[in-house]
This record gives C-alpha cells, structure tokens and sequence, in this order.
C-alpha cells in the first residue's frame, strides 16, 4: 500500500545522562560494535550516524552523544530540541547516576519535543556484583513516564542493538500522518493532508 519512498526516515536521536554512565560506550559498540576500557570523556557532544531495516523502513539515525559533566548541561537543549528520539542513560552501579537521569526525563518532558521516543538504558548491567538500582524500581520509573526500559551492557554488548532497534522502530509509529520535528520523511505528503493527532 504505502509508497516506499515514504518510508525512508532521518531520525535525531540524543543521548543523555551522567558523565561514566556509558552514553559514548553504548553509541560505539552500536555504530562500530567496539569497547574502550578507557573511554575518554566527551566534550560538548560527538555525532555518528547509523542506518537501520525496520518494518520494512529504513531509519537513519542521526546520534548526538551529550556531554556528561555539568558545565556542559546549558548546551544539552541545542541538542535535544527537535529531536525524535533520545536515550536517558545511567550506571546501575551509581544511584546518584539514576537520580540524575530523572531530572533528564523532567527537562526532556518540559522542554523536549512532546512526541519524543523516549528510553531509559540501565548500563553496566554486568556490574551485578556492584548494582544499586535495582531494575524493579527503574522499571516502575520508566512506566509511570511512559519511556521503555532496557538494562543494557555496552562491555558485553547485551541489549545494545535492541534497544537502538526499539528505538528505532517505534519512531515511524510515532506519528504516522505527521512530519514530527526532528523526523524527516523523505517524500513529503502535501501541505495541508495532516490528520489531528490524538492518543493519550
């Protein structure tokens, strides 16, 4: 039925969260499937871009990796703004890496576009023996602010794929009559075709 041409998608997707959490880790074992021990820190934010088959869509996303420190946290908003999608990630070893990840989620609700694919990433799930947040109360979190959760590893790479994927294919269902912002849809429909969007 649809035209295959608008199923080509470009997808913005921001990464976030605290600085060692593992967002560059999670994004490098995804677009080159690569582990650095010693991952340096970010500087104000790194771009990569991987292009994924999904429900017979192509998605190409385009991956801001945020800045983790502090002094960095006034540019985060140049990055998430428009975007389609974005990561929360925290270090299941690092309680205070969880807590600041809610404030992610807040700014993001109250700043972000609203009809963001939202998910929140429990890295390091392979620091069992050092866990302090249990995926019972991450889960819980995560429904309540209707974002998906995973437990991922960026070291063994567990879940890393999936969750991009899941990402990735919730996006075209995102909005499906709309051009949301930070989604470019390839063929455009005609100004004026869009359907009122709804959904609670």
């Amino acid at each position: 039925m649809a035209n295959t041409s608008h199923n080509n998608l470009n997808a913005k997707l921001v990464l976030l969260g605290d600085m060692g959490a593992g967002k560059s880790s999670l994004v490098l074992r995804f677009v080159k499937g690569q582990f650095l021990e010693f991952q340096e820190s970010t500087i104000g934010a790194a771009f990569f871009s991987q292009t994924l088959s999904v429900n017979n869509a192509t998605v190409k996303l385009e991956i801001w990796d945020t800045a983790g420190q502090e002094r960095y946290h006034s540019l985060a908003p140049m990055y998430y703004r428009g975007a389609a999608a974005a990561i929360i990630v925290y270090d299941i070893s690092n309680a205070d890496s969880f807590t600041r990840a809610k404030k992610w989620v807040q700014e993001l609700q109250k700043q972000g576009n609203p009809n963001m694919v939202m998910a929140l990433a429990g890295n390091k799930c392979d620091l069992e023996e050092k866990r302090n947040v249990s995926a019972e109360e991450a889960r819980a979190y995560a429904e309540e602010n209707r974002l998906f959760f995973m437990e991922t590893s960026a070291k063994t790479a567990v879940n890393v794929n999936a969750m991009f994927y899941e990402i990735a294919k919730r996006l075209p269902s995102a909005l499906p009559s709309q051009n949301p912002a930070g989604m470019v849809l390839v063929d455009r429909p005609a100004e004026g075709s869009r359907a009122a969007t709804c959904c609670t």
